[in-house]
């Protein structure tokens, strides 16, 4: 592990940099920059937990901006990992302009990004897992994949995720659990479980008639001498968050009671290390060990938080390692007599200019997209401005689906969803088809057009920001305030639901929108059944295609109060 002085020290490398020329500083911040910096850590104890989650497809490093905002309310107010921007940087104790800065804040992010380059590849993750294993060895090393792994990606939605399932083969995880996995079908998760080769866990799925677990709950190894129970969780509300007729026989919750049996069983069992590996959120899982005893380390995903250490809540050690492939989360662990004697945790950001790729990697990587790598890099488009999506609220990619959607379908309104996922593309980038699906490739892409009153859109509105900001983070679905072209608001999330949404304003005339009127609202990804309508990825392939230079202003439209 890095002590403070070299942590400050490798964090600082390029805080000078940005007044360079690009070439400069990419050169100066690679040579200052390596592999061994990045595996550089304070090994400890006989087992060594390696955590990756929320990849979303993405097999080649990326772009992604970090949240602008991430509110936290009640209890979890003003701690990570509601911290953005200089407060992160601050409570980290990261130097402003550094590759850490870079890594997990989007200050002053475009001259770093032009600085540091893109981060994540499965090639990169798979030199640095294969360096820890040998570092290690595979007795003392448990590799767990969080989930939100096989969607997000064009290649994943022309092969049906197997793509990224081949791909992961090769990383050799010993579990996953799951969440937009499930937006496949029952059938095709299990066809793919079954090819898998590893467990696929889900403590808190059962079947909705017979009352019965439709997953194994728990894996049991034997790492270091030290026997290890992970325990599954998938995300609890994905019936509500996704469309349930894809898979109508399983049934979800946060499950605490089923959770604390399994974890006494596996203590029972003679586990002497319970690892929960959770799809559940960040916010819900610094509350579970509150109400649920026995778990020593929970690694968690879905909300694609990204912390550089793990954080303590009692006796339970909690880990989040971020999104999109660009962090490898690491936490070694000594025990003695069944207990946690003490540990070291990192997240490592995978800087795709510093690691070498695997070849063996690589290669996977280069076949399974060979048959669509001429549509899959074909340029739609180029962006004057940067194109981002993370946020609590609209995000310049999200703009741009708003508006696209509004003038393609012609309608008054639109509504994009709150989605996590997507990647950044700077200022002068091209806008590729690769690009275009990591924002809009699901399985269920049909845009609506249809009619909404004032009311229900309010309600609508409501809805979902008590999502978000709900105070009882069991409550919390995950995701980010739904997206809104056509109509400004202002939201105030330490209200009560019904109170939050004011000043809804229909942006064409000015006007406040009237409860009783309809308004013609275009939307994408309805958990309805039978939606009809183009896919979202065919009307914007066609909008930025007639518009070829897209320069999307940031959203001035929609107030924060109260924060």
């Amino acid at each position: 592990m890095f002590s403070r002085r070299e942590f400050l020290q490798f964090g600082a490398v390029a805080a000078a940099l940005p007044v360079f020329s690009n070439g400069i500083t990419r050169a100066a911040a690679q040579q200052k920059l390596t592999q061994s910096d990045l595996l550089k850590f304070d090994s400890k104890g006989q087992v060594t937990l390696l955590h990756l989650t929320d990849i979303h497809a993405q097999l080649k490093p990326v772009y992604f901006r970090p949240p602008s905002e991430n509110f936290g309310v009640g209890a979890f107010e003003g701690i990570p990992p509601h911290l953005v921007g200089e407060a992160y940087l601050k409570h980290f104790g990261i130097e402003p302009g550094s590759a850490y800065a870079y890594a997990h804040t989007m200050v002053d992010y475009v001259n770093l990004a032009m600085a540091y380059g893109k981060l994540g590849g499965l090639d990169r993750t798979a030199t640095l897992v294969k360096a820890i294993r040998a570092e290690r060895g595979d007795d003392k090393v448990l590799f767990l994949d969080g989930g939100d792994t096989w969607q997000g990606s064009f290649t994943s939605v022309k092969t049906n995720g197997q793509d990224v399932v081949d791909c992961m083969k090769l990383l050799k995880p010993d579990a996953m659990v799951g969440h937009w996995e499930f937006t496949f079908g029952e059938d095709r998760v299990k066809e793919i479980i079954e090819g898998m080769g590893y467990p696929f866990l889900a403590s808190n799925i059962f079947d909705a008639e017979w009352d019965e677990p439709v997953f194994e709950s728990t894996a049991m190894f034997e790492k270091g001498g030290v026997k290890v129970a992970v325990i599954g969780q998938a995300m609890p509300y994905t019936p509500i968050s996704n469309p349930k007729w894809m898979f109508p026989k399983w049934s979800f919750g946060i499950r605490p009671e089923v959770l604390q049996a399994n974890v006494d069983k596996a203590r029972a069992d003679g586990a002497e290390i319970v690892v929960l590996l959770s799809h559940n959120g960040f916010d819900v899982d610094q509350k579970l060990p509150t109400v649920v005893s026995g778990i020593d380390v929970i690694l968690t995903g879905h909300t694609h938080d990204a912390v550089p250490r793990a954080i303590e809540i009692g006796t339970t050690l909690v880990l989040s390692s971020g999104s999109h492939g660009k962090y490898l989360g690491r936490i070694d662990l000594d025990v003695k007599d069944g207990k946690v004697a003490g540990y070291s945790s990192t997240l490592i950001p995978v800087f795709a200019d510093v690691i070498e790729p695997d070849a063996e990697m690589a290669a996977k990587i280069a076949e399974v997209r060979s048959p669509f790598e001429a549509d899959a890099t074909r340029v739609l488009g180029k962006t004057e401005a940067l194109l981002y999506r993370r946020g609590n609220f609209n995000g310049t990619w999200d703009d741009l689906i708003c508006e696209a959607l509004i003038e393609e379908r012609d309608a008054e309104i639109s509504l994009s969803p709150g989605f996590r996922f997507g990647t950044t593309l700077l200022p002068g980038q091209d806008i590729t088809v690769d690009d275009l699906y990591t924002h809009t490739g699901i399985s269920y892409p049909a845009v609506y057009r249809l009619e909404f009153s004032g009311a229900q859109i309010k309600e609508i509105m409501e809805d979902v920001c008590d999502n978000l900001f709900n105070k009882d983070p069991f409550f919390q679905q995950g995701g980010d305030m739904v997206r809104v072209g056509g109509m400004g608001y202002t939201c105030a999330p330490k209200e009560e639901i019904g109170n939050r949404i004011s000043d809804l304003t229909f942006l064409k005339t000015g006007e406040p929108i009237d409860p009783a009127r309809n308004y013609v609202v275009a939307g994408w990804a309805s958990v309805n059944e039978g939606v009809e309508g183009p896919a979202i990825y065919d009307v914007m392939e066609s909008y930025i295609s007639k518009k070829k230079v897209i320069n999307m202003p940031g959203n001035q439209t929609v107030k924060v109060t109260g924060m």
